[in-house]
């Protein structure tokens, strides 16, 4: 286990101008950018046992983040 904050600008340093941009004017990016960052922050705050959880609910989580960050992927490569 990593406990690396996955930052979706630190995911996609090249994006970073146009996810700045997309939050702004993209109401649906920025609700899904909101979710990833929800979701992310309690898997890191979960790894580092600030709220630890069971094995179940970190797979649940980390699961949505993938889901959330492939679908910002594929709106910011669109």
């Amino acid at each position: 286990m990593s406990h690396v904050p996955h930052e979706l600008i630190a995911e996609f340093p090249e994006f970073a101008f146009k996810i700045t941009e997309m939050k702004t004017s993209e109401p649906h990016f920025a609700r899904l950018y909101e979710d990833y960052h929800e979701v992310n922050r309690a898997i890191h705050r979960a790894e580092t046992n600030v709220e630890p959880t069971d094995d179940l609910h970190m797979e649940e989580m980390r699961k949505r983040r993938i889901k959330l960050k492939d679908e910002l992927y594929a709106m910011l490569k669109g």
